[in-house]
């Protein structure tokens, strides 16, 4: 009876966005599956989104992910495995009974299937393929031959067309006779007798105007072409700055191939974001559910090149150990020079790093931007050059001191500013990721520059 009365569940209870997962919803879950009550399982898992469903996955431990997908049976929907996190993606697929996973992968749209097992091992991709009818299994591998991060792999192939001589009244009756449509479109794409993209009109244009109206007379102006091998970030952005819904992809005869929708162009660009924020902070594209040996791998690197840095910068100390010797008070202030040039670099190598991906950094305004970073740093190397010049008077009791340290402090905020700026355009004019790249340098930078202004100059003005 339970399970006939989740069967009959209205279906908009199953989508409802505003459902929030908390830990009391979890422990249920979690009591369900120890008591191996399906339907109990059920009844909590049908308000909770696909993404939902994904986030409880990935935050369970293994034991009760296996246990839990087992009891969960053919419930499964497709939409889950685009949500669930790459690093249990597989070992979710590898869970599934084999007509389980057939079933969930049929409803999907063909970049969604691509997305899902272009990373995916050679008997899981199979076992995806072969679950698909002929024609959808040729248009994913079709699609799995474009280079990896291009657009023919972000594109769906179902499109919605219509010639372009046509009217509202044909192009309505011709959506209403079809079966197959997609799920989720926003524009009409009009072609040409060659199947060239000409124009598209928008849904709510296409429904508000009158039967007889040409679609040529209701084309949107934000109409453009994505080229099928364009590099998915470049379409990410061109989503972003031309505020575009939808937009045909054709290949290298201009022909219509598939078309690329906003939320696909925006998953994009929220990974980017993400990669750009993880590998700043050097631990690559790591996520909570990898384990141990590719956590330690991914972060090594970036450890490894921290310390080369840190026995660089020791070298600069060991120049000066004799001034050091005769002014314990330097070894006290030292740090400081090296940590606050290593916070103004780390702000502008943010802020440039981030205009970068954006486009917002280019070869026309570097220079000003540089010029303004660099401006920046004398500023603020000026107000803090004050305040350590009177701490340094006060706490040690002789004004010389407390020149030297704000010397040092302003020119290291000055070095700081034009390394965070300068760092990231040369990398990134060399080919170079200056996400994941320029940290190293401008840390170098900083902390070299900085002991050695400050002991330099201690070593000319105090000895």
């Amino acid at each position: 009876m339970a399970e006939e009365e989740h069967q009959t569940a209205p279906e908009a209870e199953r989508e409802d966005d505003a459902y929030v997962l908390d830990k009391q919803d979890v422990a249920r879950i979690i009591q369900a599956v120890d008591q191996g009550d399906q339907a109990a399982l059920w009844q909590e898992m049908a308000p909770l989104h696909a993404a939902d469903i994904a986030d409880l996955l990935e935050q369970i431990s293994a034991f009760d992910r296996r246990r839990l997908i087992a009891l969960y049976g053919s419930e499964f929907d497709g939409d889950l495995l685009s949500e669930l996190d790459e690093s249990i993606r597989e070992e979710v697929i590898s869970l599934l009974h084999p007509e389980v996973l057939a079933e969930a992968v049929r409803d999907l749209e063909s970049d969604d299937v691509v997305d899902l097992v272009e990373d995916l091992e050679e008997e899981q991709k199979e076992a995806i393929l072969g679950a698909l009818e002929d024609s959808e299994r040729a248009a994913v591998k079709h699609s799995l031959s474009y280079p990896e991060y291009s657009a023919g792999r972000l594109m769906q192939r179902e499109v919605v067309m219509a010639p372009e001589h046509w009217n509202v009244g044909e192009t309505i009756d011709f959506l209403r006779d079809q079966d197959d449509l997609p799920d989720e479109f926003y524009h009409v794409i009009l072609v040409d007798p060659r199947l060239k993209p000409v124009g598209y009109v928008t849904l709510g244009k296409l429904m508000g105007s009158r039967r007889e109206v040409l679609l040529k007379s209701i084309l949107e102006d934000s109409f453009r072409t994505i080229p099928v091998t364009q590099d998915e970030g470049d379409v990410a952005y061109a989503f972003n700055q031309y505020h575009l819904i939808s937009a045909p992809v054709v290949d290298d005869n201009d022909r219509l191939v598939g078309v690329i929708t906003i939320d696909d162009a925006m998953a994009v660009l929220d990974e980017e974001h993400e990669e750009d924020i993880m590998r700043l902070a050097g631990v690559g594209e790591g996520g909570l559910n990898d384990n141990i040996f590719e956590t330690t791998k991914q972060r090594f690197p970036w450890l490894a090149v921290n310390l080369l840095t840190a026995i660089l910068a020791s070298l600069v100390i060991a120049q000066f150990e004799g001034v050091i010797a005769q002014f314990v008070a330097l070894a006290v202030l030292m740090p400081i020079v090296a940590s606050m040039g290593g916070n103004a670099g780390t702000q502008s190598l943010t802020v440039a790093v981030r205009a970068i991906a954006t486009k917002d950094l280019t070869g026309s305004n570097v220079w000003r931007v540089i010029r303004r970073e660099v401006l920046v740093g004398l500023i603020n190397g000026m107000v803090f050059a004050v305040v350590m010049g009177i701490v340094g008077v006060i706490w040690f009791g002789g004004p010389m001191l407390g020149y030297v340290i704000a010397a040092a402090m302003v020119i290291n905020l000055i070095v700081a500013g034009l390394a965070g700026t300068v760092v990231p355009v040369a990398l990134d004019r060399l080919g170079i990721d200056p996400a994941l790249a320029s940290g190293a340098f401008v840390t170098t930078v900083t902390d070299v520059v900085g002991f050695f202004a400050f002991l330099g100059l201690a070593t000319v003005f105090l000895l």
